[in-house]
């Protein structure tokens, strides 16, 4: 199973979205098995990882709360599934916003129990594509409990919605 919805196909379509030129800088947030950060290097990205409980070599042990990297150290951040798990939404778009170069963009899937456009502006991005993916996330959890691995998408807590967006560093 993926370690998010779509799995390399979604990352590739967040890529295309995004605009972002080949050779560029990109961060990881929360990068797990690396497998993402896999397909950003075969894409002839600068690409780096971290997490929490690396599952990868490619992978450094980081917190995605406190990166340890320089301000403005990337082009873009990537994550997926993993701002939510951090249990501070908020400050995983602070440090994001933090690593990003002036200009920089965020590429972000997850889950929300809040709109998330309004999160984003507040943590000074622009926000230049949402959509809503909250249908494909449903199926990605359903498929989650029928094999036993739900822990993978977090403990539940009412209404949430699952939402794909490309913002910009203002």
């Amino acid at each position: 199973m993926n370690a998010h919805p779509g799995g390399a196909a979604h990352t590739r379509r967040m890529l295309e979205l995004s605009g972002l030129s080949a050779g560029a800088s990109v961060l990881d947030l929360g990068a797990g098995a690396g497998e993402s950060v896999a397909l950003l290097r075969e894409m002839g990205y600068a690409a780096e990882g971290i997490d929490l409980a690396p599952r990868s070599p490619i992978v450094q042990k980081g917190d995605l709360l406190r990166s340890g990297y320089p301000d403005a150290s990337f082009d873009a951040v990537l994550s997926q599934c993993a701002f939510f798990l951090s249990g501070d939404v908020p400050g995983a778009l602070r440090e994001a916003r933090r690593v990003l170069k002036p200009g920089g963009l965020l590429l972000l899937s997850d889950v929300f129990f809040e709109p998330p456009v309004p999160l984003l502006k507040a943590a000074g991005f622009h926000v230049r594509q949402a959509e809503d993916m909250t249908g494909e996330w449903k199926e990605y959890y359903l498929e989650a409990l029928w094999r036993g691995d739900a822990a993978c998408c977090g403990v539940p807590r009412g209404k949430c919605g699952y939402w794909l967006l490309i913002a910009g560093k203002e």
